[in-house]
């Protein structure tokens, strides 16, 4: 189920790709024979809620969603197995700063999540790659290299929008210039299909509980947005760090092309566009 879990980032409801019925499959297979109504029993005591179809179709909708959840879900056995690193990185819209209205909303930058510890960066500035990048080297630098000291390999996931896009030029150079290199990490890069950010685990095992946290309270002062972030528990013992940046990120900025010609970017046989590699340029 932890592969094929998404979530709302607001309200924590889950949901699942698997029906009750292929569940109880996948179960029998490793001798737990089981019926389909309780395996959905038992989703409904897990907090998994039904979805209703809609009668709409998704335009930008990729016809390779489930080969890429199959490849990330690899990916992510792959590093678990030999003891990686992974971090779920994602930016969420800004909060008002002041007094008003607080109806439960959204987020800022961040990385996670097997070690069950999520780190926010709050931006005062634009939400852009050079950003995005600096949040991850910042938590790599404070946190990451500490835990995994001879880790040198390090796999993000992330959404397909957004200012980590696959598509963002910058992301890639931010990437290699601000992480890759100067800490010699090799960067495994997979991206969620567009349209399918709930499924990215930083979705609803982070930002759902930051947005419970912080619920209906006016965010006076920057001090009491980072205090709400630290102050961010579940029963399961996640914790939570943040970190204010106060670096300005002008927006509009295009890729050095010196900068990108140099980069080291392997796309991977596997639906390049979405999977890539970046190795230290030294």
């Amino acid at each position: 189920m932890e592969h094929d879990t998404a979530g709302d980032p607001i309200t924590g409801l889950k949901w699942t790709r698997k029906t009750p019925q292929k569940i109880a499959e996948l179960l029998e297979q490793v001798d737990i024979p089981v019926s389909a109504n309780t395996v959905a029993r038992l989703l409904h005591n897990m907090n998994y809620s039904l979805r209703a179809n809609h009668k709409k179709l998704a335009s930008d909708s990729s016809p390779f969603r489930d080969q890429q959840f199959q490849y990330i879900s690899s990916l992510r056995h792959r590093f678990q197995r030999r003891g990686l690193p992974m971090i779920s990185v994602d930016t969420k819209k800004r909060e008002l700063l002041g007094n008003f209205k607080n109806a439960g909303a959204k987020w800022d930058r961040s990385p996670v999540l097997l070690a069950n510890r999520g780190s926010v960066f709050l931006g005062i500035a634009h939400d852009t790659s050079a950003f995005a990048a600096h949040s991850i080297a910042g938590w790599w630098k404070r946190e990451g290299s500490l835990r995994y000291r001879r880790a040198r390999q390090l796999l993000i996931l992330a959404d397909t929008g957004g200012s980590n896009s696959c598509r963002r030029h910058a992301w890639k150079t931010e990437l290699q210039a601000q992480l890759s290199n100067p800490f010699e990490l090799t960067l495994t890069v997979a991206h969620y299909p567009t349209g399918t950010s709930k499924w990215n685990p930083i979705e609803h095992r982070l930002f759902s509980e930051i947005s419970k946290n912080w619920a209906a309270e006016p965010l006076h002062s920057y001090q009491k947005i980072l205090n709400f972030l630290r102050t961010t528990t579940t029963k399961t013992g996640l914790a939570v760090s943040a970190y204010l940046d106060r670096a300005y990120y002008p927006t509009g900025l295009s890729a050095d092309p010196l900068l990108f010609r140099s980069i080291r970017v392997r796309p991977h046989k596997t639906l390049p566009a979405w999977n890539y590699t970046i190795t230290p340029n030294l």
